[in-house]
Order: C-alpha cells, then sequence, then structure tokens
C-alpha cells in the first residue's frame, strides 16, 4: 500500500482529490492535524514519509515544499503554477504524446496543467505537432469556467445569500493579458506569441468550455474536415474524445461535461472560420482528475481508477 500525502488538503483541489482517494485500498493517507497543517516541520516529516505528495498550494509554498523533499522515493504532482514550464518536470497531460505519457512515468516530478490552458493545450497542441499551425501563429482563446476556479474566497463570494449582484452575470477578467496561464499555454504548444485570452467566470459551480476560432486561412494546410480527423486519431481514448459535438441545437453549456474527469474535443464552424471546442470540469480534467490521473500512472494502478469519465 502506497502511503499519500495532501500538502494544501483543505483548498478547493485538495478536497476533492482527497474525497475522490480517501476510500481506496491501494492507498493509505497522512493527515496532519488542524493545528499541525501549516507547520513547517510537520509537513516536511509528511512530505519525506509519503510515497506521493500532491502540492495544492500557492505558487511560492508549492516551491517551498519541494525544498522538503529529502527522499528519493517521493514523487511530487504539483497543482501549483509554479513548475508547469520547468524542463525537468514532466508536464501532467500523457494524452498530448507518447513522450508526454513517459515522462510522467519515469519522473518524480509532475506538473498537473491549469484549468483554462488544459483545454487550449490539447486543441492547439496537435495543430502544431502535426505542422497544420506555424509556431508564430496568432491565436485567440475564449474560456468560460465555473466559480470554483477561484478557490474558496470566490467560491464564498458566489455563495453568499447578500452577494454584489453584478456576480449574476457572466464576467470577464484578466483584461490586462497577463494571467498566469499564457505562459504555461506558449510554451508547452512551442507557440512564439502568447494568445490573446479571454476568460469568463459565470454563475454556476464547476464545469468549462474553452473555444479557439480559428480562419481557416492560417492553416498551413487541409481545412476543417481534417481538423476533424486529426482530434479524432489523436483523442480516441478515455481521458480525452473527440465527438462530433458537444453542444444540444446549437448551444454549448458550460455544464456540458461537468462533474466528470474526461474532456470532449470538438470543431465546428465552416471551410472559412472555425471553432476549436474543449469540454470539461475546471476541477475535473482541469485539476483534481488530472492530479489522480498522474498519480494512478505513477504507481501503476488502473488510470481510470477514483475517477468519473
Amino acid at each position: 500500500m502506497k502511503k499519500v500525502f495532501i500538502d494544501g488538503s483543505a483548498g478547493t483541489t485538495g478536497l476533492r482529490i482527497y474525497e475522490r482517494i480517501a476510500d481506496r485500498e491501494d492507498v493509505e493517507l497522512i493527515v496532519l492535524p488542524d493545528e499541525l497543517r501549516k507547520d513547517a516541520a510537520a509537513r516536511k516529516a509528511a512530505i519525506n514519509s509519503a510515497d506521493v505528495v500532491f502540492l495544492c498550494l500557492p505558487d511560492d509554498a508549492a516551491r517551498e515544499a519541494v525544498s522538503f523533499v529529502e527522499s528519493d522515493k517521493v514523487t511530487v504532482i504539483d497543482a501549483s503554477t509554479a513548475h508547469r514550464t520547468l524542463p525537468n518536470w514532466a508536464y501532467g497531460f500523457p494524452e498530448l504524446s507518447k513522450g508526454h505519457e513517459e515522462k510522467i512515468t519515469q519522473s518524480k516530478r509532475i506538473a498537473v496543467p491549469g484549468c483554462h490552458a488544459s483545454g487550449f493545450i490539447a486543441l492547439v497542441y496537435p495543430l502544431i505537432e502535426a505542422g497544420y499551425l506555424d509556431k508564430d501563429a496568432l491565436l485567440t482563446c475564449h474560456s468560460i469556467t465555473g466559480y470554483s476556479g477561484g478557490g474558496k474566497k470566490m467560491i464564498a463570494e458566489y455563495e453568499d445569500e447578500n452577494r454584489n449582484p453584478l456576480l449574476d452575470a457572466p464576467r470577464q477578467y484578466a483584461l490586462g493579458q497577463q494571467h498566469k496561464h499564457l505562459k504555461e499555454m506558449k510554451a508547452v504548444c512551442g507557440l512564439e506569441n502568447a494568445p490573446i485570452f479571454c476568460p469568463i467566470v459565470s454563475d454556476f459551480y464547476s464545469g468549462m468550455t474553452v473555444t479557439v476560432p480559428l480562419f481557416a486561412s492560417q492553416l498551413k494546410k487541409g481545412g476543417i474536415e481534417e481538423i476533424k480527423a486529426l482530434y479524432k486519431a489523436k483523442y480516441a481514448g478515455n481521458f480525452v474524445q473527440y465527438v462530433d459535438g458537444v453542444d444540444e441545437g446549437g448551444l454549448l453549456s458550460g455544464l456540458a461535461n461537468a462533474q466528470k474527469d474526461s474532456m470532449k474535443i470538438a470543431v465546428a464552424g465552416n471551410e472559412e472560420r472555425i471553432l476549436l471546442l474543449a469540454s470539461y470540469d475546471n476541477l475535473g480534467k482541469g485539476a483534481s482528475g488530472a492530479a489522480i490521473e498522474c498519480m494512478n500512472i505513477a504507481l501503476g494502478a488502473e488510470r481510470t481508477k477514483g475517477l468519473v469519465l
């Protein structure tokens, strides 16, 4: 039985990971009492006694936690932004390529992809890889997410019975084009330019839809049907799957794949203007579900164990 420690178990992602693995017979959870959750010495001892450590922490705290590791048996799975673009860390999206999957299998340091970034990268990486887009492509990304992506503070704001009435409508944010996921989106796809990124938070708990619009003239080859065929061949597994459509009657809801740990990829539009679509849950394939998938790979367990697909 493998020992697992969740550093930051009181946060949204940490709680979801805890719920998914607490009753598993193949792992034993190391749990610190509340008064020691932020105690550095207690955390360090827990980290080094574990086989797998999930970091569900702010970036600086995640870096500190990694510095605590002294045992070479510890596999760290970091859900923060801190290590996602570092070459010595595996990027935790095995469906992108055989190389990504092998690096996760072999690595003791795994960075969980960001929620918005997961959809963008799932859509754009295959087009760069297969030569449909140049690395200097100028791209745009629209994303709508449930409010749980903002963490405990935002959840409390949305669930307050006396909340600000402006929260009743969708709200666009990161207007200064400095969102923390941009570096990851650019680096993992091998892009020379960060995309214009328009994230929107809305009044539902969890779920996510990411859209990357393209003019057909941006493609170096092929068109909409070739892109569909590319995704269909690449994404045929349980976790990421191409489907002919994720909308209902021409309407795509942010809840279309909520409460699941999978991602649906679709293509809409026409031969002139193409919409690349990713539908998933910001707490599923966009966070805790992806983290548990990485743990299953690292432990050699059934990859779908503990997950809802």
